[in-house]
């Protein structure tokens, strides 16, 4: 899917010529024919295009002959709403001379904010600015996703309170895994990011003396950009603390409930084998007596009722020394 935008006034609008500069170029999971149109057109290297198309591809930054590809990791929620599962997954950001394109697999609602134009002073040929308000867009939904994360492990640990069930132990499991997603890419990311504020990407341009080399600034950044990055990596990095510090009280809380989850067990066994003793008890009696043998009170009116209150005593009796032994 191909959507291209440009900003008129204050208004975001749709515009159908991707060459138009200031514009810009969103391409969600692409068709080959999209690629090859936007290739040609912008005249972008087709491993810059694809780049962020491989979901295994590393955050980086790699400049190509006067165009800069800024590869970086965003969160999504793996299922919908009521999944216990995050991932992340590679955004490709491409700056040119006149446009920027955002290539990705899947729809996002990160960039469905900006197409729905409800970022502040969200301008598509301001390419710096738009640059840096998708990296501290990131950051937030980061921050956002951690919040979930740690409010559903909450939630987990309150039923767990009382089971004796795998099944929280396994969504706890599914949170602790997307917290070394997050954490992994969070720390690629911040590579990423530092490497903007210290680099001063230049493009060599051509001039007809061969003594004289004429360079400019790829991305071009002011004093307001340079603290906007900073505070990008300023969240970047509270994401990462978050994202370690959740990470290990989930690990402790996930082996502290497993042996929780084993005393339960132990717990229930131990009553059923008193249980089980208790009821062998009776069983052993009525037995005894009903052997095709001679055997005591067999001419006895009362023998029934006396075999039965005999098996009552014994049940007590039982009880009453399992009791002693905390077995109840």
């Amino acid at each position: 899917m191909r959507k291209c935008y440009l900003t008129v006034g204050e208004e975001l609008t749709a515009v159908h010529d991707i060459a138009e500069k200031g514009a810009w170029i969103n391409l969600i999971n692409p068709s080959e024919a999209e690629l090859n149109e936007v290739e040609k057109r912008l005249n972008i290297p087709p491993d810059l295009l694809r780049a962020a198309l491989d979901e295994e591809e590393r955050s980086r930054i790699e400049p190509d002959d006067g165009q800069l590809l800024i590869l970086i990791n965003i969160p999504f929620e793996a299922n919908g709403a009521s999944s216990l599962t995050y991932d992340t997954i590679p955004l490709g950001i491409i700056v040119t001379e006149n446009n920027l394109v955002t290539v990705c697999l899947k729809d996002n609602p990160l960039l469905n904010e900006f197409e729905c134009n409800k970022n502040r002073s969200f301008f598509t040929f301001k390419k710096t600015r738009f640059v840096l308000q998708l990296l501290f867009k990131t950051a937030t939904y980061y921050l956002r996703y951690l919040k979930q994360i740690d409010k559903k492990s909450a939630e987990i640990e309150q039923q767990l309170h009382r089971s004796m069930k795998n099944e929280e132990l396994i969504k706890l499991l599914n949170l602790g895994k997307s917290l070394v997603y997050f954490t992994t890419s969070l720390r690629a990311n911040g590579i990423v990011m530092e490497k903007l504020l210290r680099s001063q990407l230049k493009l060599v341009r051509v001039h007809p003396d061969p003594d004289t080399v004429i360079t400019s600034q790829i991305l071009k950044m002011y004093a307001d950009d340079e603290d906007l990055l900073e505070d990008v990596i300023t969240e970047n990095k509270q994401a990462i603390e978050m994202c370690e510090t959740y990470s290990n009280i989930l690990n402790s809380t996930m082996d502290a409930f497993a042996s929780i989850i084993s005393n339960n067990l132990n717990i229930v066994m131990k009553f059923l084998t008193s249980v089980t003793i208790v009821l062998a008890l009776p069983t052993m009696v009525a037995s005894f007596f009903g052997m095709n043998v001679a055997v005591p009170l067999q001419h006895s009116p009362h023998a029934f009722l006396i075999v039965l209150l005999g098996s009552v005593l014994f049940c007590g009796i039982g009880i009453l020394l399992l009791r002693r032994k905390n077995m109840f």
